[in-house]
């Protein structure tokens, strides 16, 4: 019988937990756990919470090759457009939402402060609870 793998959580290796902290809190992930250790004033660990989502950072022992990161992490939100903006109004720099065929609600690319790439993107899920509401809010461009 195989394993049956109950979550998955993925583990970054960050140049400073807590500038990783602050940002990901703009994208509504709040700690729910640290370690300090003895004689260090900042964490270097931290466990991440937003909903169904996870993720743990921990102080990379070298400096950080965002050429080298070879991992997409894939955020889902209920809005696109709404986070678009807010991440945008926060300061930061998501790219241009763009309509792929395997995301027809819409996604957008941003990198966190060690070059990870994140995806956002528009969760099916929304698009079945709250309708078509990202197409309203966002000119989409290319065919239909």
């Amino acid at each position: 019988m195989a394993a049956q793998t109950k979550s998955l959580v993925a583990f970054a290796h960050v140049a400073s937990v807590e500038r990783s902290i602050k940002f990901y809190a703009d994208l509504g992930f709040k700690v729910a756990n640290t370690v300090v250790p003895h004689g260090h004033s900042a964490p270097v660990w931290a466990w991440l919470e937003s909903e169904k989502a996870n993720l743990m950072l921990g102080l990379a022992d070298g400096p950080i090759d965002s050429a080298q990161q070879a991992i997409l992490f894939y955020l889902y939100f209920y809005n696109i457009a709404q986070t678009h903006a807010a991440l945008t109004d926060l300061g930061h720099s998501p790219g241009e939402i763009k309509f792929p065929f395997y995301m027809p609600g819409g996604e957008c690319r941003l990198e966190d402060p060690d070059g990870y790439v994140l995806m956002l993107a528009q969760s099916q899920a929304a698009i079945r609870l709250h309708g078509d509401v990202y197409h309203s809010a966002v000119p989409r461009s290319g065919p239909a």
